[in-house]
């Protein structure tokens, strides 16, 4: 699993920063997380192909989160994109989707669905599961958690000393269901172990509230909004954003292992008084930069 952010800048891009996009790629699939102005480009100076975007998860409605969707569809719908564009959104997005795809006159050769999600788990597969939870802001807008479940890894060795070879056996026992061998019967805690799923969350645009950190808890990697310092609390409380020591109250709060500042304002020319301010409060955080990469 590999996380790419594409855009790390809130309202105003800079040189050095696009607007936020994010995404999470599983096993080939891409998961796009926002998409503001210039992502298309982004895509391209990543070495990214937005072809593999199965689902898209937009925060809310303001600009500098989805300006960069019309021109994305349109480069998707002339690119040959596969299957079903699926795009989660809070309670009104499939309203605002449709009038876009109204206003803008290009061929949409796309299969979407949009689906409003609000609160609670909305899409699972056997891998991974999808979590929504409101936030508050100035509109609705969501937060979102991706976890990726536990999962058995079969110990060849033990697997080779049952007689057991590749094939469907061993499938079967990967997933959890007891086989029979030569009138033996074996269950998966004979050949296989566990591997511990991993959870990264999402959160942007809120103030500072209990949901925020459930939905945080216990996160592998937390993506956070920093948008302030604390000098300017009154500030973030107008607008409803969140400061670099709230994001970092958040994660200490919620027992997360790695706090990531994003979403960070034009008027930090030097970004490491918001990492410090953070810091002071939760130690293991580190700010995001754009085409930054990790392995989860």
């Amino acid at each position: 699993m590999k996380l790419t952010f594409l855009g790390t800048s809130c309202m105003v891009p800079t040189k050095e920063r696009a607007q936020t996009a994010m995404v999470l790629e599983h096993k080939g699939e891409y998961l796009l997380i926002d998409s503001g102005e210039s992502v298309q480009r982004q895509f391209k100076l990543a070495g990214m192909k937005p072809s593999k975007i199965g689902r898209i998860l937009l925060t809310h409605w303001h600009g500098d989160h989805v300006l960069g969707l019309p021109g994305l569809l349109q480069t998707l719908s002339g690119s040959g994109h596969k299957g079903t564009l699926v795009i989660y959104g809070p309670p009104g997005i499939k309203e605002k989707i449709a009038l876009m795809l109204r206003l803008y006159e290009f061929d949409n050769k796309l299969t979407i669905r949009v689906e409003e999600v609000q609160k609670g788990v909305f899409y699972e597969n056997r891998e991974y599961a999808l979590e929504a939870i409101p936030l508050r802001h100035r509109i609705a807008c969501n937060g979102y958690a991706f976890h990726l479940k536990d999962r058995r890894r079969i110990d060849m060795k033990k697997a080779e000393a049952l007689g057991l070879k590749e094939g469907p056996l061993l499938g079967e026992l990967s997933v959890g269901k007891n086989v029979t061998l030569a009138g033996r019967e074996i269950s998966p805690d004979d050949v296989t172990y566990v591997v511990k799923g991993k959870t990264v969350a999402f959160i942007f645009d809120t103030l500072l509230t209990d949901a925020a950190c459930r939905l945080a808890k216990d996160a592998d990697i937390l993506v956070c909004e920093a948008v302030y310092t604390s000098d300017l609390e009154d500030k973030a409380r107008e607008h409803q954003h969140l400061t670099a020591a709230h994001a970092a109250t958040i994660a200490k709060r919620a027992g997360v292992k790695k706090l990531i500042l994003s979403h960070l304002s034009q008027r930090y020319k030097d970004k490491a008084v918001l990492l410090k301010e953070a810091k002071a409060i939760f130690s293991n955080t580190m700010t995001a930069k754009d085409f930054m990469t990790l392995t989860i």
